[in-house]
């Protein structure tokens, strides 16, 4: 018998996204929490934190109805986040581009979000861990930012990274 395994979304607690995920680990359930390197600053120093990139919610990889449930149930997991009547799934590839952005060194300020950015020039990206994706360029203060669509996911990643990452020709449509 085949099984095929689904990355789901799931909905836990706010700020229980780490301990979450260990415990499905500890409940032999697969799960991936991309953790994005954020610098914060106060008056006296500067500190490297890991914070997950998408608040509120850990990947699970369900292979069986058993991981399904097994991972619903860890304290502070709430629920699979769904589209309609839908549970949200996450293909492979785009597991491997999340994994791609929070472990390249060189990405900075790496965040989230839903909204669409303006209509911007779109570049391929030519060398570095995300060669050959495709980008939407976005200029704040003199940083070049990119955008990586994560379809399944209706969100939007933006990182800062080097200018000479992108090609120096424009896409066209």
């Amino acid at each position: 018998m085949k099984t095929t395994s689904k990355w789901h979304v799931l909905y836990v607690n706010y700020r229980w996204e780490k301990k979450v995920h260990e415990r499905i680990q500890e409940a032999g359930v697969e799960s991936f929490l991309p953790l994005a390197k954020t610098v914060r600053v106060w008056s006296d120093r500067k500190k490297v934190l890991l914070e997950p990139l998408f608040k509120s919610y850990v990947f699970v990889n369900v292979k069986s109805p058993m991981d399904f449930h097994k991972a619903l149930s860890v304290d502070g997991a709430c629920a699979y986040v769904q589209f309609g009547r839908e549970y949200a799934i996450v293909r492979d590839h785009e597991i491997e581009q999340i994994k791609l952005l929070v472990g390249d060194d060189e990405i900075l300020d790496l965040t989230a979000c839903t909204e669409l950015p303006a209509v911007g020039e779109e570049r391929r990206i030519i060398c570095g861990a995300l060669e050959g994706l495709k980008c939407e360029v976005l200029k704040a203060k003199n940083a070049n930012k990119i955008l990586v669509r994560i379809d399944s996911l209706q969100q939007n990643l933006v990182a800062t990274i080097p200018s000479y990452y992108l090609d120096k020709k424009a896409l066209t449509a």
